[in-house]
C-alpha cells in the first residue's frame, strides 16, 4: 500500500553573525574564473545533449 505524503513542514534558520566577513566578497577575478567554468560546463551539457 503505497503512502501519500499531503503536508510537508521545512524549517530554515538563517543567522548573520556581525563578527564574520561575508563570503561574497571574492576577488573579480575569481568571480570570472568561476563564470568561465560555469559557461563552460553548461556549453558541454548542450553538446551532449545535440549528440542524442
Amino acid at each position: 500500500m503505497p503512502i501519500e505524503i499531503k503536508e510537508l513542514h521545512i524549517r530554515i534558520n538563517v543567522s548573520n553573525d556581525a563578527g564574520q566577513p561575508a563570503t561574497s566578497a571574492a576577488p573579480a577575478h575569481s568571480k570570472e574564473e568561476i563564470i568561465e567554468a560555469c559557461v563552460e560546463q553548461i556549453m558541454d551539457i548542450l553538446d551532449r545533449k545535440e549528440e542524442r
